[in-house]
């Protein structure tokens, strides 16, 4: 059997997820990893028992039996990183967000269809069972018209630091690293509308709080306290076919504790898929609540990046239709331009 073989671009936290993944698969091969710092290449390739290290993705991109790239560094190396990939020949997989801006996005999807390689991008939140599960009541139609939806991930304490909290390197703050997760679920579960327009506000009153006592923090692997990105946002996003969404995040907050929430209303019923899935209908002219059964370890974070990387993988070698096209990707980023740029002008944006 012929292996895939597949290259990192990009050793940070998110990547392990990627090799980990790939590694389960019978018919791939890691072969090479890249990073700005050799280093933690070297060691990342010793920890995965990874042939080749490259400090340059260039380098790396011009091994012939090199079959497609996971990209998985600073937002703001996904566009050109993932180009340079695309016209090497590589197929990609790029983690969320797509780019830095929509003007990024729509370049790395027209590249991707001139080279004719696959370019998919990372919202490995649609694998999980609870989003399969919801998705399916919806096509089925058992909530009916869904109208309203309201999502959010609120974090008491939780700016990583580091490249995360650099505009230059991320592109944003909770909006384009949680925020793109919450966003994406709710079009993807509702057929994949197109946004029309956003009110939106993004907030800067706290700041990091690198000082804070008593909480258990996440840091990014090149930690800095550098801070100028918003630390919660919220937003009113209108779509074409009539579905209206508040939309709210933050990475540090005065709250009571964190919060991940995901809710849909529609004319026949509702439903929640965070924090647990649950359905909300009408039976014998009561109202009932029923919640199903699923095994919680179907959808945490390591078995939605199996499904993910699986799927990616599927599209190479059976020509599958891919799950996340980067058009996804891009229509997205024209959501996260337009949060932004409400913010700062204070008005409605109308999207084209």
């Amino acid at each position: 059997m012929e292996k895939i073989k597949v290259g990192i671009i990009g050793a940070g936290s998110i990547s392990h997820f990627h090799t980990r993944a790939y590694q389960k698969l019978e018919n791939v091969e890691v072969v090479a990893v890249c990073d700005l710092n050799e280093e933690r290449a070297k060691a990342y390739a010793k920890e995965y028992h990874i042939p080749h290290v490259f400090t340059n993705h260039h380098d790396m991109l011009q091994m012939e039996d090199l079959d497609a790239v996971s990209v998985t560094t600073w937002n703001n190396g996904h566009a050109p990183i993932s180009i340079d990939a695309l016209k090497a020949g590589k197929h990609v997989l790029c983690e969320k967000p797509l780019a830095m801006n929509a003007k990024e996005a729509e370049e790395m999807v027209k590249v991707s269809k001139e080279t004719g390689k696959l370019l998919m991008v990372g919202f490995v939140r649609r694998f999980g069972e609870n989003t399969k599960l919801l998705k399916e009541a919806i096509e089925q139609n058992q909530l009916g018209d869904v109208y309203y939806a309201k999502t959010g991930c609120i974090r008491r304490w939780g700016n990583p630091g580091g490249w995360f909290s650099d505009w230059k390197r991320s592109g944003g703050g909770p909006v384009i690293d949680l925020g793109v997760h919450m966003i994406d679920l709710v079009r993807y579960l509702n057929g994949k509308p197109k946004a029309v327009s956003v009110s939106a506000s993004t907030f800067n009153q706290l700041g990091m709080k690198p000082d804070v006592k008593g909480m258990v923090k996440y840091y990014s692997a090149d930690y800095s306290t550098h801070n100028d990105v918003e630390d919660g946002a919220t937003a009113l996003i209108k779509f074409e076919n009539g579905l209206t969404l508040f939309f709210e995040t933050s990475w540090v907050m005065h709250v009571k504790q964190d919060e991940l929430y995901l809710q849909l209303y529609g004319s026949k019923a509702g439903a929640q898929m965070e924090p647990t899935i649950e359905f909300y209908e009408e039976r014998n002219n009561y109202f009932t609540d029923t919640t199903p059964v699923i095994d919680p370890n179907a959808y945490g974070f390591d078995s939605n990046f199996n499904r993910e990387i699986a799927h990616f993988i599927d599209c190479l070698t059976h020509g599958i239709p891919c799950l996340n096209p980067a058009e996804d990707g891009l229509e997205l980023m024209k959501i996260l331009d337009a949060i932004y740029e409400s913010a700062k002008t204070g008005r409605e944006v109308i999207i084209d």
